[in-house]
C-alpha cells in the first residue's frame, strides 16, 4: 500500500493556529515587495545569500568542522567576509539521530547568536529551529530571522516571531516529524501541493501576527520528498514566485543532486550551482548555501542576464 504526505489541500489544518481554513481552488497571491530582515531590505530584483553555519557535530557536510562557540564564529565571520547576506545558525541535523532537547539545542546556538550579534551588529541573522521556546530565547538575544525548516509542527510558533517583530521561514517538509526520513511518499501534484501549504502557511503566519514583509516560502527540497519530487519542485520555481512571496532555496549539496550525479557531499558543489541558475532565473529571491563566493558569482551572472546589474567593468569591444 503505498504512503503519501498529509499535504493535500484538504489536510491542510492546525498549521501555525488551529483555525486556519484549507486553501481555496485559487491560492491567495500577494505582492511582491521588499523583504526586510534586520535592518536590510532586499528588493525583488536582489538575489541573496543565505549562509550556512552548523553549531553542531554531525552535519551531513562539514561532519563538525564549525562545532562549538568559537569556531561557529569563525564560520560566522568567514561567511560574512565572502559576501553572505544572511547567516542561518542551526544546532540540530536535520538527519535522524540521537534525540536533543530544546535545552542543549540552545546551549548550542545561543552563544554563537550572542557572539555573532556583538561581533556583527549590522548582519542579518537567523536560526534554524522549530520551536517556540527557542525562537523566544534566540529573538530576545538578536535574531532576525526564524528558519521553521519543519514547515510548522510547533503551532506557538509564528505568535513567538510575530511578538519580536521577526522575520519567518515558511518551509513545506511534508508533515514529517521533524527529523525523520520520508518514506514512500507520494503526491497527486507535488508542485500544487507544496505550492497551496506554503500559501496557507504564509497565510497563517501573517494571522498570527508576522509582518507581510517579514515572510518568505521554502518549498524545502529533499524533506518530505523525494529526488523526484525535488527536481519537480526546481523546474517549477515560477510558479512558487508567481504567489507574491518571496522565495527561499534550500538545495546546497542535498540528496537529489547527488543522485542525479551518483556523488557524495563532498562533490556536489556544481550540481547545487546548476540547480541555484535555475531556480534564480525563475524567480527564487534567496539561496540557503555551503559555498557563499561560488553562489554569489553564479547569482551575479544570472542577475547580469536578467540585466538587474550594468556589467562590472565591461570593456569588451568598447574601447
Amino acid at each position: 500500500m503505498r504512503s503519501t504526505t498529509v499535504t493535500t489541500r484538504r489536510r491542510v489544518t492546525r498549521l501555525y493556529h488551529a483555525d486556519v481554513p484549507s486553501a481555496t481552488t485559487s491560492p491567495r497571491v500577494a505582492t511582491p515587495g521588499t523583504l526586510r530582515w534586520g535592518g536590510r531590505g532586499f528588493a525583488p530584483t536582489d538575489l541573496a545569500v543565505m549562509a550556512i553555519v552548523n553549531a553542531t557535530p554531525d552535519s551531513f557536510y562539514d561532519r563538525g568542522r564549525t562545532f562549538g562557540t568559537d569556531k561557529s564564529l569563525d564560520r560566522v565571520a568567514q561567511v560574512l567576509d565572502e559576501g553572505a547576506d544572511i547567516v542561518d545558525i542551526g544546532g540540530i541535523k536535520a538527519a535522524p539521530g540521537g534525540a536533543i532537547d530544546a535545552a542543549e539545542e540552545l546551549a548550542r546556538v545561543l552563544p554563537v547568536v550572542e557572539g555573532a550579534r556583538d561581533r556583527h551588529p549590522d548582519a542579518v541573522i537567523s536560526v534554524d529551529t522549530w520551536r517556540a521556546e527557542v525562537a523566544d530565547v534566540v529573538c530576545r538575544a538578536g535574531a532576525d530571522v526564524i528558519n521553521d525548516a519543519w514547515g510548522g509542527v510547533d503551532p506557538a510558533l509564528a505568535a513567538r516571531v510575530a511578538q519580536h517583530g521577526a522575520g519567518l521561514v515558511c518551509t513545506h517538509a511534508g508533515r514529517q516529524t521533524p527529523r525523520t526520513r520520508p518514506h514512500r511518499v507520494w503526491y497527486d501534484d507535488v508542485v500544487g501541493e507544496t505550492t497551496a501549504y506554503l500559501v496557507d502557511l504564509a497565510q497563517a503566519a501573517l494571522d498570527a501576527g508576522v509582518r507581510r514583509d517579514g515572510i518568505v516560502i521554502d518549498p524545502a527540497h529533499d524533506f518530505g520528498k523525494n529526488s523526484r519530487h525535488s527536481l519537480q519542485l526546481t523546474r517549477a520555481t515560477d510558479v512558487l514566485a508567481a504567489t507574491g512571496w518571496p522565495v527561499l532555496m534550500s538545495m546546497s549539496r542535498k540528496d537529489f543532486v547527488g543522485e542525479v550525479l551518483d556523488l557524495p557531499p563532498d562533490d556536489r558543489l556544481e550540481g547545487t550551482l546548476a540547480a541555484t541558475a535555475i531556480a534564480a532565473w525563475l524567480g527564487a529571491r534567496i539561496f540557503r548555501a555551503h559555498d557563499v563566493v561560488a553562489t554569489k558569482r553564479v547569482l551575479a551572472m544570472v542577475a547580469a542576464r536578467r540585466c538587474d546589474e550594468f556589467l562590472a567593468g565591461g570593456r569588451r569591444a568598447l574601447a
